[in-house]
């Protein structure tokens, strides 16, 4: 198999250094050396390590697998449930020490660089977007109440979801991920009530 170009391999080790140190503890030199390319190397491909963090965001968003909340084949909640149950599998199996590189960028860098909030306010919206997109065919099918406002349910469940990595990361447990779906998909994403036969 051909061999990565040398800033896709940059890229690929960022993600893995911004997710698993953070973003200020992350340095250039960290990045290239598990890239395994040289440190001033990394300015023919970068302005900075905020333009990095950019692609990076990009890059780890793309491997959340949003495309499969637009799966035509699959019923609505069940890709949606689905998503979220990969996302919470993915955290468990890194043994709880990781969380959402989006959700954490949020929390460490974005009231210090104006670059990186908005890459995490467009991160955030697009996958608010997708998540919104799906409920509406949910609601549309009957699947849901008519009165739900997808948008707002959709940005509602995903700061939910950031939440619940933060409360699962510190306990290092599942409870909290049981909590999350209880009430996302037992109580908040319910089928409007039957009405009963005069």
């Amino acid at each position: 198999m051909a061999r990565h170009s040398m800033r896709e391999e940059i890229v690929d080790a960022a993600v893995a250094q911004f997710h698993s140190k953070g973003y200020n503890a992350a340095g250039v030199k960290d990045i290239t050396d598990a890239a395994g390319t040289p440190k001033g190397s990394f300015y023919n491909h970068f302005d900075s390590k905020e333009s990095l963090a950019l692609v990076a965001l990009n890059r780890y968003g793309a491997a959340r697998r949003m495309q499969d909340l637009a799966a035509s084949d699959v019923a609505p909640l069940l890709r949606l449930r689905t998503h979220f149950e990969f996302l919470r599998d993915e955290t468990v199996n890194a043994g709880y020490t990781r969380g959402c590189l989006i959700g954490n960028f949020g929390a460490e860098v974005a009231d210090h660089s104006e670059t990186i909030r908005a890459g995490v306010r467009e991160s955030l919206g697009h996958w608010a977007s997708m998540i919104a997109g799906t409920l509406a065919e949910a609601k549309e099918a009957g699947a849901l109440r008519a009165d739900l406002d997808t948008e707002k349910t959709a940005r509602f469940l995903l700061n939910a979801w950031e939440g619940t990595l933060i409360a699962a990361r510190s306990s290092r447990s599942p409870g909290t991920f049981d909590d999350f779906f209880d009430t996302a998909f037992g109580t908040l994403l319910t089928p409007p009530p039957t009405q009963s036969q005069p």
